[in-house]
Parts: structure tokens; sequence; C-alpha cells
């Protein structure tokens, strides 16, 4: 298991609930055919059930892109600088060329 820190890594908590999934479904067809055992059936699923929501859980709060306030806060932050930069006097179309071209090497990243 690929664990830093003590945390399970998102990568890692994927596999076992593709895992749990697969041996779910084996084993509620197994279960159904070998004498449809309700209390196996309940397990089973129940099991699945889990894995299912621990999945969503843990994909909702490792959330990969920045929130739209965080990006509306560094826009307006930028923006400052720029403004900043053009009443020093420096060119305004050489400022704003730079920070597109400085974005669009940000983003490749």
């Amino acid at each position: 298991m690929s664990c830093e820190n003590g945390e399970m890594s998102l990568r890692t908590l994927r596999t076992l609930c593709a895992a749990v999934f697969v041996s779910g479904i084996a084993g509620l067809i197994i279960s159904s055919v070998a004498g449809n055992n309700n209390g196996i059936v309940l397990t089973i699923g129940m099991t699945t059930a889990v894995a299912a929501i621990s999945l969503l859980a843990a994909s909702s709060v490792v959330r990969r892109e920045p929130i739209d306030a965080f990006e509306e806060a560094d826009a307006e932050r930028l923006e400052a600088q720029v403004q900043g930069l053009i009443d020093t006097g420096a060119p305004e179309a050489l400022v704003r060329n730079l920070a597109r071209d400085a974005m669009r090497l940000g983003r490749r990243a």
C-alpha cells in the first residue's frame, strides 16, 4: 500500500474500492447461485455500499482544482501587480503580454 505520513493515497483507495466492487458483484452472483442466503447477500451488499460511500467521500475531500473564490483573489492580486508596474511607467501592452505569457506557462505545468 502506498501511504504517506500514515494517510492512504486516493489512487490506493480507488484501487481497493474497485477490487471490493468486483468482488462484491462476484460474491452476489455466487451467493445467489449457492442458495440465496439473505445474511451473506446483505453483508456483501453493505460492504460494497460502504466502499462506494468511502470513495465518494474521499473524492470530494481531495479536491484538485482551487475554489473559485481563491482564483478570483489571485486574479485581483495579479491585476494589482500589473497596475502597479504600469503606474511606475512600464508600458501597459508589454506588462499585460508578460502576464498572459506567464499564465499560459503556468497552465502547462
